[in-house]
């Protein structure tokens, strides 16, 4: 009951957020002007070093799942590995990668900004909202049953760790 509940409560948001974006659409007239001006150019150093993150987190998520099994063949009753643990990884790892993307991009604008205030500006509140976003993961990924919450949180530190270890390799 519970399930089919929070199903029937993501389509209605979903929903909502189609006719919310139709509305958009209609406006604008031409969708690819509007996600270009949401996205605008994407310069190949912020697609090259996405890709990377990209690759560190998948590594690191796929490590994470390794010892998630690990240790639930030593403690199966503490440590558990289901299909709750595999899709927290990924949604998890997606989640850091997005971070990473949008601050690659909010780089990106506030290095093309004129004006250093409005570019100091634009910068606080792109962290503020990423924070945010990662924040509101965090709590889903305790609270909705699909997800094993350590799987899901741990793949937001991945992206960190992983470029600082490379650092370390590559020196």
């Amino acid at each position: 009951m519970i399930i089919t509940e929070m199903v029937s409560r993501m389509c209605a948001a979903g929903c909502a957020a189609l006719l919310h974006l139709r509305v958009h659409y209609e406006k604008i007239g031409d969708m690819k002007g509007y996600m270009s001006g949401i996205f605008g150019e994407i310069q190949p150093a912020v697609r090259k070093e996405s890709i990377r993150v990209g690759v560190i987190t998948a590594v690191g998520v796929a490590l994470m799942c390794a010892g998630f099994f690990g240790l639930h063949l030593i403690v199966p009753d503490i440590v558990p590995f289901d299909y709750t643990v595999i899709l927290g990884g990924i949604a998890g790892g997606f989640i850091a990668v997005l971070n990473f993307f949008l601050m690659g991009l909010t780089v990106q604008k506030v290095a093309a900004a004129a004006d250093e205030g409005s570019a100091r500006n634009k910068m606080k509140a792109s962290y503020t909202q990423r924070m945010l976003f990662q924040l509101l993961w965090v709590v889903v990924a305790i609270v909705a049953p699909c997800f094993q919450f350590a799987a899901g949180i741990i793949p937001l530190f991945i992206p960190s760790y992983g470029i600082k270890l490379l650092g370390i390799a590559n020196r």
